[in-house]
């Protein structure tokens, strides 16, 4: 009963996690007058067109390109500074140590939305607004107290007598680090590059602040803006939502096994 009660609980999140993306994507396949007859009815045909639409005259094609622009030095930047300065945190003796692991700290706490009036102004007077470098720089930055976090415990809860052996080799703390921990911990970097790529392919309050040009624009505002225009064509919105979603879903697929073994380090 016990097995059969867990089994239905799983089954049940699942179907209500995937159920909301097969009818986006059911939909982004159909015509106006067939979404009309039922949201779970089968389209006639596939519609690619929906796609080539969206594609197009949404402008995807361009906003597909900035995401990628901005999320590429994004995730590699925040993963190596979170690697050093966990690794800093972890085993270099720093003064003031403690208080620096607690300004890494506030970063998780502060929400974004406290932040963004000062980070406005302050690109602004850095002449950096409607740039890629205005989401590149605070994406990184507002990536690094987790990274580091995660990477921090990784890093700890690695075994002193490598370390120590290490040490003993004559190993430089760069080589430490590299060569010893950096290997250890490389589930747990797997899963913070999927969550770096993910947090920030979402992003969408900082695009919608700093950038006001329009061939500048990321994945997310592309879509909401572009569901201003195309409030009534459902299948040509389903079909813009799933443009935006499928790197998501490919991605957790690439890496799913090394995301999950990450996950479960350390459990029995």
């Amino acid at each position: 009963m016990k097995r059969f009660l867990l089994y239905a609980v799983l089954i049940l999140f699942t179907l209500t996690i995937l159920v909301p993306f097969f009818l986006t994507l059911l939909t982004a396949f159909k015509t106006q007058p067939e979404l009309a007859k039922g949201v779970f009815t089968l389209p006639e045909r596939l519609n690619w067109q929906n796609f080539t639409d969206a594609w197009t005259q949404g402008h995807f094609n361009i906003y597909f390109v900035n995401s990628l622009i901005v999320i590429i030095p994004v995730v590699i930047l925040a993963t190596l500074f979170s690697i050093l300065s966990a690794y800093a945190l972890a085993h270099l003796p720093l003064p003031g140590r403690s208080i620096v692991f607690a300004l890494f700290l506030l970063g998780l706490i502060v929400p974004l939305e406290g932040l963004i009036i000062p980070l406005y102004y302050t690109l602004r007077s850095l002449k950096l607004l409607d740039t890629y470098w205005a989401l590149i720089l605070p994406d990184v930055a507002l990536s690094i107290p987790f990274g580091s976090y995660l990477l921090w415990a990784s890093f700890k809860g690695a075994p002193q007598s490598l370390v120590d052996a290490a040490v003993l080799d004559g190993a430089s703390r760069s080589a430490i680090l590299w060569r010893v921990l950096v290997p250890l911990s490389r589930p747990t970097i797997n899963v913070l590059i999927v969550f770096f790529f993910i947090w920030n392919w979402n992003d969408f309050l900082l695009p919608l602040i700093l950038i006001s040009k329009d061939e500048l624009r990321t994945l997310p505002v592309g879509l909401a803006f572009f569901q201003g225009r195309y409030t009534v064509n459902i299948p040509l919105l389903a079909a813009g939502a799933t443009i935006v979603s499928t790197p998501l879903i490919i991605i957790y697929l690439i890496f799913q096994r090394q995301f999950i073994r990450g996950l479960t380090t350390g459990i029995e």
